[in-house]
């Protein structure tokens, strides 16, 4: 059964298992969502290997199978619907199979997937993934169905980063859940209120991956860069700290808030560029300072550009990306045309776009003034088209530049594959001897979603 024990210099929970819990059985999770699912998961295989189960590769192998799945937009739970119903072949079969959904899904539908779907045998909630082999050994055990999925709002934000093999970049959570209610967003009923971890254990979290062959983290947070820790400590503050006293070769972060960039940390982005590189995500959502307010997002177009040129001032090779929603409630045409705007206004090289999608609990799935599906699938592709216009002549520039790319594998077709310090994906011919590397490539192809290169000997 798990316990927790405190470490005495670290200061936070450390899970103890009964190590032959698992019995070599294996166990299989499904992953949808953003990064925070992914980084999930691998904190519960990490979890449960440390309980003797065995990570397998399909879910005809395993004798678990978790489905950890994202809710921010409605096609994802639907996903989680139509995969448990995939299984019930697997469990006539082999009625021993232990079936369970976590993630925000399982916070979300927690009852409903209980009531509707008989062949799930547990669901635990984002707060509760610690838990899992007690839950494991509980259905087991019982052969009870088995809910786990209560916030522990007042408890604090100590974890240990459980990575099983983190190879050349990894993920480092440095808070959790959200306080901002965007009028859109499920996140702060499923992820719960904001936490942040100790600025010491995310420092030592990373100095141990370090000398485990990490040459890169990403900071992750629902909002990271609204983190806070003792002592008055903020983003800006952890940014600094982790290019200065960790021997980290690139730091990277997601997701930010624009309302929380501000001087202080736009001054730490541009003097330690050499780790944390050119390249910032500022998720703008819409280009209309109404729709904005409707979003509740805390910042008008107006400061939203007045941010991004602050920024181009301080690092004058900035690439951008963002992330829009296409047809929110009561969006005009001429309101999304000011999204279509600001777009080529700023000049994002990358955008993630997606239609609105009504979430509940949510202030916007009440509004009265929905956009019908087609206008918002039009509008949609009209952003891509417009957008991808402007994209080819933005990755142009790259042709003829010496870009420092991080090298992280070999691919299938033998070409060395990583990333440079303006987040963009490179290939060129090397040899595995340079993974882990930063080298030179100078780009021959430049495209929006990859560039091809040569080596600079």
């Amino acid at each position: 059964m798990l316990e927790t024990t405190i470490d005495s210099e670290m200061n936070f929970l450390r899970p103890q298992f009964d190590q032959d819990l698992g019995k070599g059985r294996g166990v299989y999770i499904s992953t949808y969502g953003c990064q925070m699912n992914v980084n999930d998961t691998e904190r519960m295989y990490s979890l449960l290997e440390m309980a003797n189960f065995s990570v397998v590769q399909t879910p005809q192998e395993a004798s678990i199978i978790i489905i950890n799945a994202c809710s921010i937009r409605e096609k994802p739970v639907h996903k989680v619907y139509s995969e448990v119903g995939t299984y019930r072949k697997l469990k006539e079969k082999n009625p021993d199979i232990k079936i369970g959904v976590g993630g925000c899904v399982g916070q979300q539908e927690k009852d409903k997937l209980m009531k509707t779907q008989p062949m799930i045998d547990f669901v635990f909630g984002t707060d509760n993934i610690d838990t899992l082999p007690t839950l494991v050994a509980e259905a087991y055990n019982t052969g009870a169905k088995l809910v786990d999925a209560k916030f522990a709002h007042k408890a604090p934000y100590h974890v240990e980063t459980l990575v099983r093999n983190p190879g050349i970049s990894t993920f480092v959570n440095i808070t959790k859940g959200c306080d901002n209610f965007c009028s859109f967003c499920i996140v702060p009923f499923t992820r719960g209120r904001e936490k942040s971890r100790p600025i010491n254990h995310i420092l030592m979290d990373i100095r141990t991956l370090v000398n485990r062959g990490v040459k890169e983290v990403t900071l992750l947070g629902q909002n990271v860069n609204s983190y806070e820790s003792e002592g008055g400590i903020d983003f800006a503050d952890l940014l600094k700290a982790v290019a200065t006293q960790t021997d980290i070769q690139r730091v990277r972060y997601t997701t930010p808030h624009p309302k929380d960039f501000n001087d202080k940390l736009f001054n730490v982005l541009a003097d330690h560029q050499d780790k944390i590189g050119e390249y910032a995500h500022m998720p703008v959502q819409s280009g209309n300072s109404r729709i904005l307010q409707r979003m509740n997002r805390g910042y008008t177009r107006e400061e939203y550009v007045e941010k991004i040129n602050r920024m181009k001032e301080l690092i004058p090779n900035l690439v951008l990306s963002t992330d829009i929603i296409v047809g929110f409630p009561g969006e005009t045409e001429e309101e999304f045309q000011d999204t279509m705007s600001l777009v080529h206004e700023v000049g994002f090289e990358t955008i993630y776009a997606y239609v609105y999608s009504p979430r509940p609990f949510t202030k916007a799935a009440e509004f009265t003034d929905q956009v019908p599906e087609d206008v918002k699938s039009e509008r949609l592709n009209r952003l891509f088209d417009s957008h991808e216009a402007m994209a080819f002549p933005l990755a142009k520039k790259y042709e003829g530049q010496v870009l420092n790319v991080l090298v992280e594998k070999i691919n299938d077709q033998g070409k060395a594959q990583g990333r440079s310090t303006q987040n963009k994906l490179v290939y060129f011919m090397g040899s595995e001897s340079l993974i882990g590397q930063t080298v030179p490539v100078k780009v021959t192809q430049a495209f929006p979603n990859t560039i091809r290169g040569e080596l600079v000997l």
